[in-house]
Parts: C-alpha cells; structure tokens; sequence
C-alpha cells in the first residue's frame, strides 16, 4: 500500500508552529476590529461563474490556476481562488447593498493550482479587508493604514507602501490606446502570455515577470500622464492624506493589480526580509465589480494580506522568536501519583488559568521534561512518592530551572487554586 501524504503546495502546521500562526491571527484581528471591521466567512467553493466574471477570464487565476469541478448536480464548482469575489457574492445573496457603508474583514484558507514555492502554496492562508460604500480616496486611506499598522504592528518597519492609480472607465480607453502603440511593434518579442494578451486586455502586461518583457516595460507609459482629472484628483487626496498622517509610500507609475476588477487605487507593501523585493499585502479600489456582479452601482476597496510569507518574513528578520512559556506540564511519578494528580489536573482546566499537559505514560522524569519543553510549558507540577507522603507538589520552572516546594490543600479544587495564583504571583506578575 502506497503512503498516504497530504497533497503537494500543502502543509501541515504542529505545535508549537501553530501558536505562531494563532498569534498572528490574533493580532490581526485585534487591528480590524479597531478599525471598526467585522468578520466575515464565506464558503470555500463557490460557482465557478462568480470568479470567470468577477476576477476576470484574461487573469492568471481564471486562465490557469483555479480548482473547478463539477459536483453530482454536474455544476461548475470552483475553490475559492481569491475573497473578494465570494464577499460580494454573499452581500449581494443578502440584499446588503444600498444601505449604510460596509466594511468586513476575513482570515481563512484560498486555493490556487500554481507550482509550489517557498510562501506560494496550492493551499495557502489569507487575511484581509473590505470596505463597502465609500467612493473617497478617505476610504482608501482607511484601507491602506490598516494594512500597514498589520504589517509594522509585527515589527515589520522596514516594508515600503507603493501606490499608483490604474483610472477609471473614463481615462482608461485612451491609455490602452497607447499601450497598444508601445508593444504592438514588439510584439513578437513578448512573452507568450503577452502576446496573447496584448489585444485583449494590454493593461495586464504591466503584471508580466517574464524577463523578455522587462525592458519593454520599463519605457512604457504610465497611466499617470493619462488620468482624466477626476481619477488625478483622487489620488493626489490620497497622497495628501497619506502625507497628514505620516505614512510613508512611493509612487510606482507601472503598479497594477493582477485582477480585472480593480480601477484608480492599487497599492502593494513589500519587503526585503526573504530578499529580492517581496509583495507581502496588495489591494486597492474596484467600484465596478458590484455591479458587474449583478448588483446596485456601489463603490469598494479592500487588501489581502498573505499569512504563510508574511510569517516567512517575520521569521526572516527576527520578529518572531519562539512563543513565551505557557501553562503546566504535569509530572507523574508512578500510577499514585498519577491517579492523585488527575482530580487536580481536572480542577485546573475547569478553572480560567493556563494551558494544563499530562501523560499518562510511564516515563522517565528526563523525557517528560522533554515533553513540557516541546510543549513550550513554563512550570512542571510534579509528584512522586516523596511528594505524597508529605502532601507537598515539588514545581519547577522550566525556563530557568528553579526548584520549589508547594504544601497543597486537602482537595483537588482547593490545590488547583493554590497552583493558580503560585503562577498568577510569579509568572504573571512577578514584578508587582
């Protein structure tokens, strides 16, 4: 029989990598709900329709990356590629537009069929934001100062803000125009994806990596020098906004996003923690996706914000060592000492204190201090034949291996709340 192993661009994450993950999350959270940002949870499949007319048929994803399937109704299924689509999906099911302005947040798994590299998986994790209802550029301020309050809030100070605006149905037609004039004449010398593309939407080959349309790109023009004066007006707000508030950024004329839906605002935050230049987050405006879905004229921006390289990142620079000692390893010496220890262990849990481990095993002391370490516990409760003859429980602090001597009570909840504050006075709060 061959052996069962998860699926290649998957991963599975243990502890104590998974407190790393649960940190963050953690975090992140923290910084949308005080942005006024509420959580939002959408299926993980949807139509395959949704992301072919709200991602768009010429991106990557649509082309070349998404997982579709038919189900036993033989419909066109589709993991979700991307969140924003499936949020309008579900505000739209629900009748939530032309009302107030929505602003929601997200933290879950996408799926893309692309070849697996280091912070680029088939399986990978994504936390982000979207603002419903405001058409100013102070929403797109909102949105880019949570994202980079999430990105330095992790100590990440070195990641750079670049923005540009991309325009709008108004000013767009005329810099396709010269778009078109620019490669037309270089079109054999394009990429395959180019070439393809350059007639159908020219706009995208300012995404391209291939290295044989780098020089090209880099003498094509830029939408700035097209906007229309609204789009312009917009952005130089932006800027300005930016500028009151003291958030750094750069102008990159030749950014743009790698979806259809997105017009005027497009912004990245990268960082060279994992070296060459790395897109951690990436986001902007798509006031027309809504309603190319379906729905009411309804102006929108958001970001998303990728976990697995973000926490590559954060390893990267140092920014994440490993997680504090928490909670108690329960030591067993023998079958009574085990049986004795076990009311008690039950009281702690039963109580609001840190995390409690136990084995039932019969192992050496040495291996269950290895299991409290590989546990990340902070103190080890433990009990021999000495410990209950005397009715005492022996502690030890497994960071600075210091030893003391515990008289307990006559029940289990009475030494469970003795055992609370003996942490809660000198792991806690040993300076108070």
């Amino acid at each position: 029989m061959s052996t069962l192993v998860a699926p290649r661009g998957t991963l599975d994450i243990f502890p104590p990598e998974s407190a790393r993950w649960q940190t963050l999350e953690a975090a992140l959270r923290a910084i949308a709900l005080r942005f006024g940002y509420g959580e939002i949870r959408t299926p993980m499949f949807e139509a395959t329709e949704l992301f072919v007319r709200g991602v768009g048929e010429t991106t990557d994803i649509v082309e070349k990356e998404m997982y579709t399937f038919l189900d036993k109704g033989n419909r066109s299924m589709t993991l979700r590629p991307e969140w924003t689509a499936p949020v309008v999906r579900a505000l739209l099911e629900k009748k939530r537009f032309g009302q107030e302005a929505q602003r929601f947040f997200y933290l879950g798994p996408f799926f893309r069929y692309e070849r697996p590299q280091a912070g680029r998986l088939r399986q990978a994790h994504q936390f982000g934001v979207e603002a419903f209802g405001d058409a100013g550029p102070e929403a797109d301020h909102e949105v880019i100062a949570l994202a980079m309050q999430a990105v330095q809030s992790q100590g990440l100070t070195e990641a750079v803000l670049q923005i540009n605006s991309i325009g709008d149905q108004a000013c767009r037609p005329a810099y396709r125009e010269a778009l078109l004039a620019h490669f037309r004449p270089h079109a054999a010398s394009l990429s395959a994806d180019s070439q393809r593309r350059l007639e159908r939407n020219p706009l995208r080959l300012l995404d391209s990596k291939a290295p044989e349309d780098q020089a090209l790109l880099a003498t094509a023009p830029t939408l700035y020098e097209n906007l229309c004066s609204a789009c312009r007006e917009h952005f130089e707000m932006l800027c300005h906004l930016l500028d009151a508030t003291g958030i750094p950024y750069r102008h990159a004329p030749h950014l743009v996003r790698g979806f259809d839906y997105y017009s005027r605002t497009v912004f990245e935050i990268t960082s060279t923690a994992l070296g060459a230049q790395t897109a951690l987050c990436g986001g902007g405006r798509y006031d027309n996706l809504v309603s190319a879905l379906g729905g009411p004229a309804t102006p929108a921006v958001g970001f998303g914000l990728g976990l697995e390289r973000f926490l590559m990142a954060l390893a990267a620079t140092h920014n994440t060592t490993s997680t504090a000692r928490s909670g108690w390893q329960v030591i067993t010496l023998g079958a009574k000492a085990r049986e004795t220890l076990i009311p008690v262990v039950t009281a702690l849990r039963q109580i609001a204190g840190p995390p409690v481990y136990i084995d039932f095993a019969d192992r050496k002391i040495v291996t269950q201090y290895k299991l409290g370490d590989r546990n990340n516990a902070r103190m080890a409760i433990i009990a021999g034949e000495n410990e209950l003859n005397n009715q005492t429980l022996l502690i030890r602090d497994l960071e600075t291996r210091e030893e003391s001597s515990l008289r307990v009570g006559l029940t289990s909840t009475q030494t469970a709340q003795q055992l609370l504050q003996w942490y809660q006075e000198r792991v806690l709060s040993p300076h108070a």
